[in-house]
């Protein structure tokens, strides 16, 4: 199905509907053989609690961002190349359901579907693109893979002494390595890790030790 919109003109227009959509704030979206398998509102985990983003899924990139208006206005974009992404299906257990976290180098989190049924779909069309992808480059999957953050609500006390309890005066940090909710106490280090950032980044007092050594 999709390699015969590559070169299609309704193909085109979708993605140059996508792209005015995020006005400029966003990256061109074109590209050659680049063709947009489908698009939907799923509910990211954020730090501080779920919100719903714009997701479209193209044969090489998945590109998510801030609803401004539905299905006609988006910010913040961002983009990630499909040859680093991982996908894992996470137990329905709480009020979201449907849910996986979507894992790469440089950034992983978890998203949840509407439906198990849109949740099937999307793992199915995100995951026939990678293998898709590795099949024609030879590639392939690489072995850093960047923490999924633990959610601020999560964690009433820091997770690795567990004795600093967080309030309004004392802020929570996450650890760039495991993404777990440290205080300041426990992540005054910082750590090297490219597949992030060129800088370095906040690790918490075991991830520094372990990555130290």
């Amino acid at each position: 199905m999709a390699h015969r919109l590559v070169h299609s003109e309704a193909n085109a227009r979708r993605i140059a509907c996508v792209e005015s959509a995020f006005g400029g704030s966003g990256q061109p979206l074109a590209a050659p053989g680049r063709v947009l398998v489908g698009e939907g509102v799923l509910t990211k985990l954020c730090r501080k609690k779920p919100k719903p983003r714009q997701f479209f899924l193209f044969s090489d990139i998945l590109v998510y961002g801030n609803i401004l208006m539905n299905k006609k206005r988006y910010n913040k974009q961002h983009i990630l190349a499909l040859e680093d992404v991982e996908l894992e299906s996470l137990e329905d257990d709480g009020p979201l359901r449907h849910g996986w976290q979507i894992i790469s180098s440089k950034k992983s989190f978890a998203v949840f579907a509407a439906t198990a049924t849109e949740k099937s779909e999307w793992m199915a069309h995100i995951r026939k693109c990678v293998n898709d992808l590795f099949s024609k480059s030879g590639k392939k999957a690489t072995k850093d893979r960047a923490a999924v953050w633990v959610p601020d609500s999560e964690a009433p006390v820091c997770m690795v002494c567990t004795k600093t309890k967080f309030s309004a005066i004392t802020r929570r940090h996450h650890c760039r390595k495991c993404g777990l909710v440290v205080c300041n106490k426990c992540s005054s280090k910082k750590f090297s890790l490219p597949n992030i950032s060129a800088k370095p980044l906040r690790v918490c007092d075991n991830c520094y030790d372990s990555l130290a050594r």
